[in-house]
């Protein structure tokens, strides 16, 4: 697993992903809130697998 999220795209996911939880947490958006998992931890471990597979990096080269 090379690290293919970062910088701008790792905040906006970590944020989207605790903003989804806690909505789901809080029963405001339901069950479907739960999604935020995947932000959350695509945006913690910096690789995203769908951008793998299409290609994309949005890191700084190393």
């Amino acid at each position: 697993m090379q690290a293919n999220v970062g910088g701008i795209d790792k905040v906006l996911r970590i944020t989207a992903g605790v903003v989804l939880i806690a909505l789901a947490a809080t029963g405001t958006v339901g069950v479907w809130g739960w999604i935020g998992v995947v932000p959350l931890l695509t945006g913690l471990f910096n690789f995203c697998p769908l951008y793998s597979l299409i290609g994309i990096k949005t890191c700084k080269l190393r």
